[in-house]
Order: C-alpha cells, then sequence, then structure tokens
C-alpha cells in the first residue's frame, strides 16, 4: 500500500511539473519571448521582417526556416 501511496505522489508531482512548464511555454509564446536575445539583436540588425519558422518534436528543434523576400534594404537618400 505504501508503495502505491508513493507512485500516486510521484505521479501527481510529474503532472504539476509539466503542468507548470505547460503554463510557462503558453506565458512565453504569448510575450512574444520565443527567441533568444542573440537572435532578437541579429534580426533588428538586419531589419528583418518576415516569417520564422521552427518544427519541434519532442522538444527537439527538427527543422527551422524563414520566408525569402523578406529583407529590406536601408533606404539611402
Amino acid at each position: 500500500m505504501r508503495s502505491k501511496n508513493i507512485l500516486v505522489m510521484v505521479s501527481n508531482s510529474q503532472s504539476e511539473n509539466e503542468e507548470s512548464s505547460f503554463v510557462e511555454f503558453r506565458r512565453k509564446v504569448r510575450a512574444a519571448e520565443m527567441l533568444s536575445s542573440a537572435m532578437e539583436r541579429l534580426l533588428r540588425e538586419l531589419h528583418f521582417t518576415g516569417r520564422l519558422s521552427v518544427v519541434v518534436q519532442n522538444g527537439r528543434v527538427l527543422k527551422s526556416g524563414y520566408e525569402e523576400g523578406y529583407f529590406r534594404q536601408p533606404t539611402a537618400y
């Protein structure tokens, strides 16, 4: 009986950790905090406007890319 109680406690703890992790994940997505500060700095320096895509499976990035044609040339006056 004691080992069953311990398993339930471990299972509840794992479930709570997963739930809090998912809440943090949703918060970061909503707040647009999905890129490292170094990547955001590069995007600003390039004046990039467009779409970035990332495909993730089991917590690992499988593929990433951007849509072509979104780099703006600085206007020379």
